[in-house]
């Protein structure tokens, strides 16, 4: 029988390979991975990626499936998100030539990860 520290750890290395396999589909399609696990007092993004001025910010969720995926990411937590992308934003210095995106790569059992571009519009 699990204790919930074991459990804690699993869901914990799960999500770790689930950013590795997202990080590689990602670079397959030409990105740069510019930071893994950015962490601000406001919140974290899973992924930040690049390639010329575009800005992926990524969140990666390791569910059953794509709705599951999509269905665990909250309003509180696009707002952390969001607040974390605007720190990481103000401190890049073409900022203002930067365009950003928020996506989705849901990392489903035995398959290759689905990314779902623009998958939530911050406000303007």
């Amino acid at each position: 029988m699990s204790t919930s520290r074991e459990k804690k750890q699993q869901a914990f290395s799960r999500g770790i390979r689930a950013e590795r396999l997202a990080a590689f589909a990602l670079m397959l399609k030409g990105f740069r991975i510019v930071e893994r696990r950015y962490k601000t007092r406001f919140g974290e993004i899973d992924l930040i990626a690049r390639r010329g001025s575009l800005v992926l910010i990524v969140e990666v969720k390791a569910r059953a499936s794509v709705e599951a995926a999509m269905e665990a990411v909250g309003a509180m937590n696009l707002y952390r998100i969001e607040s974390a992308a605007d720190h990481w934003l103000a401190r890049q210095p073409d900022h203002d030539r930067l365009s950003l995106r928020f996506d989705l790569i849901a990392v489903l059992p035995r398959r290759w990860p689905v990314h779902i571009p623009a998958a939530v519009s911050f406000r303007n």
